[in-house]
């Protein structure tokens, strides 16, 4: 395959999920595809629709959502835009939250709830089995050992190919860890926000997925005269291209998902696989970010 047939996509490069399931490091995040709030259906459905084709289009194989996206909203789209699925594309959903109106979020790890949202999940994305399960919080009223051994049950059952988890410490991880095989790690990380920095350095050590959500954020650092906005203008970039690329390179476990509602904004972040970050480059926003 010539350089000019590669999906755009692809030249993020790939990374082995769980050992047995290749995607392109850049993935897509389906959490923007539904109403204001996160709540209810997509403002313009044709254009949601039109993204995820597209996202498949430019070479993304890892799609990102969750059952409280919507709720519900963003897994029926999915089906609705791609199935039936490609053998490469990979879909990774979450459950553990409940909605109680827009902008509301509230945790649930109980057994019932957790069995429910995911056979909930396989129903409306149309699958005998979801690759990707993650839990979206650890729900600290319910003993973690009632949370794991759920997911664990579905896993044996078949329901469940790999687990991940989201928002969890080191301390969380290893002590999951020590109940059932996780693959992956979703935690909140961004140029301007490294609080998961021990978490990221932890998945990297033992070859766990690292997907940051919020991937696009860099504050300050994309002012006028800042740092992004200064190599984003040399290199004929955008500021999150830019964000985007110092992610990927900044750990080959990281697979950021960014989401958007736009085909176009879809098209420009899928650019960012496409950018070189100078050694120089990635040092300064490196500085910069830690500042």
């Amino acid at each position: 395959m010539t350089p000019s047939t590669v999906a755009p996509a692809a030249r993020s490069g790939t990374f082995l999920l769980g050992g047995d399931l290749p995607v392109h490091r850049l993935g897509f995040g389906a959490m923007r595809l539904t109403g204001r709030g996160i709540w209810g259906e997509p403002r313009d459905r044709p254009e949601a629709i039109a993204v995820l084709r597209r996202a498949l289009e430019l070479g993304i194989n890892l799609i990102d959502t969750a059952d409280s996206y919507g709720p519900e909203v963003s897994e029926r789209l999915i089906a609705e835009a791609l199935y039936p699925y490609p053998p490469e594309l990979v879909i990774a959903t979450k459950g553990g939250f409940e909605r109680p109106g827009p902008d509301q979020w509230k945790t649930n790890g109980r057994p019932a709830h957790l069995r429910a949202a995911c056979e909930g999940s396989l129903r409306r994305l149309r699958l005998e089995r979801i690759d990707l399960y993650q839990l979206h919080r650890i729900d600290p009223a319910v003993p973690v050992e009632d949370q794991v051994g759920t997911l664990k049950r579905l896993e044996e059952e078949g329901k469940i190919r790999h687990v991940g988890l989201s928002e969890v410490t080191v301390a969380e991880l290893e002590r999951v860890r020590q109940l059932i095989r996780v693959v992956s790690v979703q935690n909140r990380y961004n140029l301007a926000d490294r609080h998961s920095e021990a978490v990221l350095d932890y998945c990297e050590g033992a070859e766990l997925a690292f997907l940051p959500w919020f991937p696009l954020a860099t504050g300050q650092l994309a002012q006028p005269g800042g740092v992004v906005g200064r190599i984003a203008k040399r290199l004929g970039a955008t500021p999150a291209q830019v964000a985007l690329a110092w992610l990927l390179r900044r750990s080959p476990v990281m697979l950021p998902i960014p989401g958007t509602a736009s085909v176009a904004h879809l098209e420009e972040n899928v650019g960012a696989a496409r950018l070189e970050l100078s050694d120089g480059d990635f040092a300064e926003l490196s500085r910069a970010g830690d500042a």
